[in-house]
């Protein structure tokens, strides 16, 4: 039987993360990743953009190099995934029908890629952007001279992909069951901002859009039948429809959850000595109002990596970063800092039509969030106001030619 005094369950961020700051901060112990990848732990978010649109070759999205893990003495296990914890015992089952023993367990799984529910869910050509194997796929599929993409669901995900495959040539349909892109995740000066620019770049974006079914043909994608009836002829189709945290097992054993798994602010569950990071840790999060939320960021994951392996090492210092996110598409950088949730005001600063702006969302007037396109001092400045929590006059705020920092 395998065993390791620390054993990290994920191989993205997060899971790369905790490894390297607990050597970071002395722990001398065993360190396994165990992991249902076949790689070396790589960055994620170059999938939807770089790593698909052939700009940057597998090895420069490495987390780090393949020398770094063995020099370190961290074990990478790949291709096994956790099937089952016995926390009592503290027991891993993994995929292979192995069993591994834990002195502790950080769960660090992230989630699945959402599926349809709809008839010819079932059907090939559909991908999701979750890992490298479905963006190889995927560009399998592109360079096999497939070029008509339906993609479902406006958000971060599927806009990057549309921006990045009308680049490459493709015929692009993006459909949103929702009135407007970004809902969840932007104000709607943001959402309409984007719709434009897609739009602009000859993406045919469908709002208040329902997939009714996945037509096929030989077992393989044809079209995209909408509601109304009308069906969009398809080679492919690609989800961005979120995600499913992977906390499976977590559950099973007893840890507490519902949306992802239950942490405390030391990124510790419910069950004894297992803690958890990243995009499936549900967490009360001040940005948030104190909401409980789950955070899907690369900064959230390597910064809840770094609270729990502080925590290990008998350094506690509660999880409180400030969140930021980033979003590539054409030749728009959007940078967001802070955290919208429960905004009561929006104010734009700066003309969209010059492509370069920032929104600014207000809580009880105090700046909670900003979101910022091609504006890099809006962004630097601006999160300096929500980490303090600034009351700023929304006059003030649209004024485009008075710099953030003369705000504070």
């Amino acid at each position: 039987m395998e065993r390791a005094d620390i054993i990290i369950v994920g191989s993205g961020h997060g899971g790369a993360a905790a490894a390297i700051a607990l050597r970071q901060r002395g722990f001398e112990g065993t360190v396994a990743i165990v992991t249902r990848e076949s790689e070396l732990p790589y960055e994620r978010p170059p999938l939807s953009k770089e790593y698909l649109a052939g700009e940057k070759p597998f090895e420069r999205i490495l987390i780090r190099k393949p020398e770094f893990w063995e020099e370190r003495d961290i074990a990478v296990l790949r291709g096994r995934a956790v099937t089952a914890i016995d926390p009592q015992a503290r027991r891993l089952t993994l995929s292979d029908e192995s069993v591994m023993e834990y002195g502790r367990l950080i769960w660090s799984a992230g989630g699945d890629a959402r599926r349809l529910d709809c008839p010819g869910s079932e059907l090939s050509g559909i991908h999701a952007v979750r890992d490298r194997r479905d963006v190889d796929a995927l560009k399998a599929e592109l360079d096999s001279g497939l070029k008509r993409v339906v993609v479902i669901g406006g958000g971060y995900i599927g806009l990057e992909a549309a921006a990045v495959l009308t680049k490459l040539g493709c015929s692009v349909t993006v459909l949103e069951n929702q009135s407007r892109v970004l809902a969840r995740v932007a104000g709607e000066d943001l959402s309409r901002f984007f719709e434009a620019e897609h739009r602009a770049n000859g993406v045919d974006l469908r709002l208040d859009t329902v997939v009714q079914e996945i037509v096929g043909k030989d077992g393989r994608v044809s079209g995209v039948m909408l509601a109304g009836g009308e069906t969009i002829a398809a080679d492919m189709v690609i989800l961005g429809i979120g995600i499913v945290p992977a906390v499976g097992p977590l559950l099973v054993a007893g840890a507490s959850g519902a949306n992802g798994v239950d942490v405390d602010e030391y990124c510790r569950t419910t069950l004894e000595d297992v803690y958890a990071i990243g995009d499936c840790a549900a967490h009360a999060n001040g940005f948030a109002d104190g909401q409980v939320i789950r955070l899907e960021s690369v900064q959230n994951a390597s910064d809840m990596a770094t609270t729990a392996a502080k925590a290990i090492m008998g350094e506690e210092e509660p999880y409180a970063a400030t969140p930021w996110f980033w979003s590539n598409q054409y030749d728009l950088k959007l940078q967001t800092v802070g955290l919208n949730h429960g905004h009561d005001e929006a104010v734009t600063r700066g003309d969209p039509d010059s492509r370069s702006f920032s929104v600014v969302y207000l809580r009880g007037g105090k700046v909670v969030a900003l979101d910022c396109v091609n504006a890099v001092k809006d962004y630097v400045q601006g999160r300096k106001l929500v980490e303090a929590g600034a009351t700023v006059a929304p006059d003030k705020l649209a004024d485009a030619t008075v710099p953030l920092k003369e705000m504070l």
